[in-house]
């Protein structure tokens, strides 16, 4: 039996509940967290990043002047206020970000990505990369019908 903090395979079988959708659903979950999992170890374990920091870190990359609201962060990351608040101090005590004061909305704030923020993120994007190609893959070996949908979404989204 896996451990708490083990996400389920995504070959493991589904018993209930009965419905098509619901079984497909869970599947594709546990496929989720069986892929999540692996990134969130290989992140923490070779760049001390956590998952939801690393994507962070992206998003304020791709942003233009590398900046963002503390909602619109949230919302990138499906985060609520209180996370992504959390999220931002752990960044700043990290001395990848600063806050911004927006410049026509004084209560508004802005997450800053600073040079020591992009160079984390330019090292942890190779271990990212490997790591989802191989879980994918891992998955996709473990259970033929994780394959086919690995296929399908990488040839529909790709």
């Amino acid at each position: 039996m896996p451990s708490p903090s083990t996400p389920p395979s995504p070959s493991a079988p589904i018993t209930a509940p009965a419905s098509a959708d619901s079984r497909m659903w869970h599947r594709f979950l546990a496929l989720h967290a069986h892929v999540e999992h692996r990134l969130s170890t290989a992140l923490q374990r070779h760049h001390g990043l956590g998952l939801s920091e690393y994507r962070a870190l992206g998003f304020l990359a791709a942003a233009p002047r590398n900046e963002l609201r503390m909602q619109e962060l949230a919302d990138r990351l499906g985060l609520n206020q209180s996370s992504v608040t959390r999220l931002v101090g752990r960044l700043h005590a990290a001395d990848f970000t600063y806050r911004d004061v927006c410049a026509d909305d004084k209560r508004g704030v802005y997450t800053v990505l600073k040079d020591a923020g992009r160079a984390r993120h330019a090292a942890a994007t190779a271990t990212y990369e490997a790591t989802l190609t191989a879980a994918l893959e891992e998955a996709a070996e473990g259970d033929a019908g994780a394959g086919t949908a690995v296929a399908a979404l990488r040839s529909a989204l790709g």
